[in-house]
């Protein structure tokens, strides 16, 4: 492929857990001749970056996706989107309502302005298996959704609603990722917010037993960061008919318990612990379980990585990096 050809993309939250995986096989495609990251590094780490500093097809943006003009700026040149950036978390969404709006809701619109007015027609966009509210439908499939528990499930819901409106509006293609209980290296473990999988070893490393919230019954797709990072590639240079707007489930379609994580997790380390069980937070679903066959359909989405192997995987870069 000729250089002119080459694709320049924006990733938004790219300093992120996912965002520095996804900057990281970007940067190994051959189809793409820049990556720009837009990151205030309030949640992203310049350490999930720093591998690549010194490629020139890497550029940093540090600002605030609440600011349009950071916005406008990151997005000029640039031929797709990938926007990651967001607030994360049921629990601190349902603590900070007004926070988790301003920047997964009014940020989102930013990002989507931001795209109409610098020409980008294709925006891949993260969205929540959160969107699934109370149903308990399983496994979940794309047209049926619950009541929403959260503001945070809130937001990526309006989220869908926005780039369903901006396509109809403006032209543009929108590839909405619902994700399912992304895990792998980068993720981090501290902070009130973390979420299961690191929090747990955490634990583990420090010979300190886990908080379960509930009885450990409730189940997650577990779905291990390369797969989410295939769909972003793939959503990226899909046709347009795949791209219209569209939403897909991205997960493993494999239901794991929390106390089946924990044991496996406890195999792998080869440790003993009991958790600790605390009642059931508020906005938390019982059980996650996606049917993946539109994105399969769509996007030749095909999970690369299982749950038991991304375990394996995330249990030895969390051993390494935290040692």
């Amino acid at each position: 492929m000729s250089q002119a050809k080459k694709t320049k993309i924006l990733v938004t939250g790219g300093a992120g857990f996912i965002g520095s995986n996804l900057v990281e096989a970007l940067l190994q495609d051959e189809r793409v001749e820049l990556v720009r990251v837009l990151d205030d590094f309030s949640n992203g780490k310049r350490k999930n970056l720093v591998r690549w500093e010194k490629d020139s097809r890497l550029e940093i943006v540090e600002g605030d996706i609440r600011d349009f003009s950071i916005c406008k700026r990151a997005s000029e040149g640039i031929d797709l989107i990938s926007h990651q950036a967001a607030l994360g978390s049921v629990p601190r969404s349902v603590k900070d309502p007004l926070t988790t709006h301003d920047v997964n809701i009014t940020g989102t619109a930013h990002v989507f302005t931001a795209a109409k007015e610098s020409g980008i027609k294709r925006i891949v966009y993260a969205s929540s298996s959160s969107v699934y509210g109370d149903s308990k439908t399983l496994p979940k499939e794309e047209e049926h959704k619950g009541n929403l528990l959260s503001p945070y499930a809130l937001s990526k819901s309006v989220a869908e609603q926005y780039a369903a409106v901006y396509a109809r509006n403006y032209g543009m293609s929108f590839t909405g990722l619902r994700y399912f209980n992304i895990f792998g290296p980068n993720q981090d473990p501290e902070g009130p917010y973390a979420a299961v999988i690191p929090l747990f070893l955490k634990a583990i490393v420090n010979g300190v037993p886990p908080q379960v919230f509930g009885d450990g019954q409730q189940s997650r797709d577990f779905t291990y960061v390369t797969n989410a990072v295939q769909a972003n590639i793939k959503g990226l240079f899909a046709p347009d008919s795949a791209a219209d707007a569209q939403v897909y489930n991205i997960a493993c379609g494999y239901r794991t318990t929390v106390n089946e994580l924990w044991k496996a997790l406890l195999e792998l380390s080869g440790t003993s612990m009991d958790p600790l069980y605390l009642p059931v937070r508020q906005g938390d679903i019982a059980h996650s379980l996606a049917d993946i066959s539109k994105a399969t359909s769509a996007l030749n989405f095909l999970p690369d990585t299982s749950f038991q192997i991304g375990l394996k995987k995330t249990y030895e870069w969390f051993v390494n990096e935290y040692k």
